[in-house]
């Protein structure tokens, strides 16, 4: 099947001719005929494999030309940098049509979007808080949604954008199509839908667990992280094998530690991105990565989820995530569009547990590979992995909890106060007396008389 097969105008195929794309993947021939039916749908696959425009494509074709003000498309994703990504998408594939095309985020500037709101839109791209506050300013008016569109639904619920989401549903017209994409379904996601879609249209391509088999997969038992850093250097000096390479660390904090140990042997080639920093560095370091002017780039798994950059020819685990989805998340970075595809994972024995999830919900085995005898075991550990002093007999370990702080003291004799009843007021009346006011009027009055 072709493209031109799923009926779409003339506009977006010369688009797609131009982009290199002429075979829709399984996905994006699935969900076309029941989104031109006009049915609600819940889209599960594999990430990589397409999901943006497997809604973008019908949702173009059904949109006719207006000039009215308000959206009459919604897509909705849980993260800034997919709200750029999914715009840039629109644009290239809209490029001989005339459609407004909006994407509003937080971080930026509330009044620059009203203002381009405010101008009129036919598509609008948002994150859920962001797009709230426009909501009930009244900046924005959804009374013309047509087609509501929520991607990456797992994510934006793990995110906390649940109460958004919900008052953001609840302002819609009732009158509307929901498409839904989401790589896992969870308890959470079931809910969602059961409460707010009309009989949907099921399409699964994969389960969330299937690894996609193009990504080669392979780990090493690293016993720390100055061991994970001295093994990773090692690999990374092999530029022309390691040429674009994703590096997924757990949290913020070892994502910057991590870049600060790497900066110093690839101070021009890497580059990090987390949730701290700001809006123009997140842009700039996924610009700069993928343009390829940074071969590196360091992220953590909200940041770099949904993300599609190509040509990634590796994704390093820097540790095992606790949650075996992460991992189906993070090695579908690369091998994407049915390429060849490279996932190390970096295991240390705590991690046991965790990687065991991950084979269960693949169920298949990760290759280990020998470490690399050339490559110099640490026995320096930061903090994180520095023991713990448990001392369960030390009686001054544990304070009692009934005892006053630090800051407590007792008062002294001439601060303490005697709780004198109803006669506190007449012993000051008889030791100060009644002061003569000389405002009194009548006083005055007797005086001049």
């Amino acid at each position: 099947m072709t493209f031109q097969d799923l009926n779409l105008t003339t506009p977006i195929l010369n688009a797609l001719e131009e982009l290199g794309l002429s075979t829709p993947t399984q996905i994006q021939e699935e969900s076309a005929p029941v989104i031109f039916s006009g049915r609600d749908m819940v889209g599960i696959a594999q990430t990589g494999t397409g999901k943006t425009l497997a809604y973008l494509l019908p949702l173009l074709k059904m949109l006719k030309f207006s000039e009215q003000q308000n959206p009459r498309i919604l897509i909705m994703v849980p993260t800034r940098e997919l709200v750029v990504q999914v715009a840039e998408e629109l644009e290239k594939v809209t490029k001989y049509m005339n459609v407004r095309i909006l994407g509003v985020y937080g971080g930026t500037n509330i009044n620059t979007q009203k203002q381009l709101v405010a101008q009129g839109q036919d598509i609008l791209v948002a994150t859920p808080g962001r797009l709230y506050d426009l909501a009930i300013n009244r900046d924005l008016q959804l009374k013309s949604i047509q087609k509501l569109v929520i991607d990456e639904v797992d994510v934006m619920l793990d995110l906390g954008f649940r109460f958004q989401l919900n008052n953001i549903l609840e302002l819609l017209p009732g009158q509307r199509q929901n498409i839904m994409f989401s790589a896992t379904m969870t308890e959470d996601v079931e809910k969602l839908i059961g409460e707010n879609f009309r009989n949907p249209i099921t399409v699964s391509v994969a389960a969330s667990g299937t690894p996609l088999e193009n990504i080669h997969q392979q780990a090493f038992e690293v016993p720390n992280f100055y061991t994970k850093v001295n093994l990773l250097k090692h690999l990374l000096e092999d530029r022309e094998k390691f040429h674009k390479v994703l590096i997924f660390a757990g949290n913020k904090r070892t994502a910057d530690r991590l870049f600060d140990n790497l900066s110093p042997a690839f101070s021009e080639e890497c580059t990090v991105i987390h949730s701290n920093k700001t809006q123009n560095y997140r842009l700039r370091s996924i610009r700069q990565f993928g343009d390829g002017f940074c071969r590196i780039l360091v992220a953590t798994d909200v940041m770099a989820r949904g993300l599609d950059i190509e040509q990634v020819s590796h994704v390093i685990n820097f540790d095992t995530p606790a949650y075996p989805e992460n991992y189906m998340h993070r090695i579908g970075r690369t091998g994407r569009a049915e390429k060849e595809g490279q996932a190390i994972l970096f295991t240390m024995p705590q991690e046991t547990e965790n990687l065991e999830k991950i084979e269960n919900l693949m169920d298949r085995k990760i290759e280990v590979v020998p470490f690399p005898l050339e490559v110099a075991v640490s026995t320096e550990l930061i903090p994180e992995e520095q023991p713990k002093n448990a001392e369960i007999n030390n009686p001054n370990k544990f304070a009692d909890e009934d005892a006053p702080g630090p800051a407590f003291h007792e008062k002294s004799d001439k601060n303490r106060k005697e709780n004198l009843g109803g006669s506190y007021r007449r012993e000051i009346k008889k030791k100060y007396k009644k002061p003569q006011t000389r405002g009194d009027k009548n006083y005055n009055r007797k005086k001049k008389k």
